[in-house]
């Protein structure tokens, strides 16, 4: 990465998700590959924070948003060989909590807390509103949770950039780790927001799927299925995982951010940010666009975004004369704004290690429009370079670029 000193490398040695469509990474992957029920809300079911090793009373005073990003946390940290299970606390094995970072974004924040003790305040005054309430929704609640939880003293820190969230937060973490403000990052994105208010709003303004179903890039596309959820990766100094044998899943060679300065929701004419950030961040890694062999799409089934996004891959890299193969996994996990860049970046980690491109759910007949080589089931694939876009609310771009360690 170009802000590198001394030639640190950044790679990821952990991955942890909680998503609609399973808890823990094997769990997830398996269920990117199934197609979910029409639902235009995608819940995580069956999560219990106390399977997870968190006390009852200390999950009463987080917002669900900070349950997610922990339990994703432990497991993303046990999945490093950095704690002895993903119940574990305190400090971390053999490391330095002073070298250990922590940036977690979040779109939104505590919603779901925020609604909850709004309506307490108006069904029983102002007396009985939690004096928890502000620790419980404000947006860095996850990252101070997991700061605490483990013990770790270096930056902590949170983002929100709506739907690049997730996206902006393992790359500004993983540029930590390359400048030497710390060794070990834990980096990604969390958002439970689905309230009433929030659902309604996405209505109105007409975004959701009337049909329930998320069709990345398909000719009948309605909209998104909005979701919950998230995602933490453990980041850490190339030769330091060396050094203690770490399993590694692939290297983040380069990352962009960038913004369209056009319009809140729709995308720049002719995606223009979207180019650039794809641009910047294959320079970043020093690479060029040929050398891509996988992206992992923002495709959130609007027509709008996966029109201008398919535009933009298509003269991209049709340009350099490759159609690399494109997966959009929001088929099965739906929208989970501040968290999607995130459990994105987990799939692409995962699709390393399985060797496998995941399918895009959900899709039946590819848009004529979108001249894109979408992945619809499961495909071999022989890791290479490979990119994952995030493009969100207010012409906010992001882009990873990961590379075979």
């Amino acid at each position: 990465m170009i802000e590198s000193r001394g030639g640190r490398r950044v790679v990821i040695t952990g991955v942890g998700v909680v998503a609609p469509c399973g808890i823990g990474a094997e769990a997830f992957w398996a269920g990117l590959a199934v197609p979910p029920e029409p639902n235009v809300l995608r819940r995580v079911r069956d999560f219990d924070p106390e399977q997870a090793g968190l006390r009852r009373v200390d999950a009463r005073r987080m917002d669900r948003f900070a349950q997610f990003a922990i339990v994703a946390g432990g497991e993303a940290l046990a999945d490093a060989g950095l704690i002895p299970d993903a119940t574990a606390t305190g400090g971390l094995t053999d490391v330095d909590g002073e070298r250990v970072g922590v940036l977690i974004g979040s779109g939104i924040g505590g919603a779901l807390s925020w609604e909850n003790q709004a309506m307490v305040l108006r069904d029983k005054g102002a007396r009985s509103v939690s004096p928890l309430t502000v620790p419980m929704v404000m947006p860095n609640a996850a990252s101070a949770a997991i700061s605490m939880r483990w013990s770790l003293f270096g930056p902590c820190e949170t983002i929100a950039t709506s739907c690049a969230t997730g996206t902006h937060a393992v790359a500004n973490a993983a540029r930590w780790v390359a400048a030497g403000r710390c060794d070990i990052a834990l980096a990604g994105g969390a958002e439970a927001c689905l309230t009433d208010t929030n659902v309604a709003g996405f209505t109105n303004m007409r975004a959701l799927s009337s049909s329930g179903i998320s069709r990345p890039f398909d000719v009948d596309r309605d909209g998104f299925c909005a979701a919950e959820g998230a995602a933490v990766l453990v980041l850490e100094d190339a030769d330091r995982a060396a050094a203690r044998g770490a399993r590694v899943y692939a290297e983040i060679a380069g990352a962009a951010s960038t913004a369209d300065g056009y319009h809140i929701t729709a995308p720049a004419p002719e995606g223009r940010g979207a180019m650039a950030c794809m641009r910047l961040a294959l320079a970043d890694a020093g690479l060029d666009a040929s050398d891509i062999t996988h992206i992992n799409a923002h495709g959130t089934s609007t027509p709008l975004n996966d029109a201008t996004e398919a535009a933009v891959i298509a003269k991209l890299f049709g340009s350099a004369g490759v159609r690399p193969p494109v997966s959009a996994i929001k088929g099965v996990t739906g929208h989970s704004l501040g968290a999607a860049g995130a459990i994105e970046a987990v799939a692409l980690a995962l699709t390393y290690a399985k060797r496998q491109l995941p399918p895009t759910k959900g899709t039946t007949t590819v848009d004529p429009e979108c001249d894109i080589d979408l992945v619809l089931e499961p495909r071999d694939w022989e890791p290479g370079p490979a990119i994952s876009n995030s493009f969100g609310f207010g012409g906010l771009n992001g882009t990873l670029c990961f590379i075979p360690a």
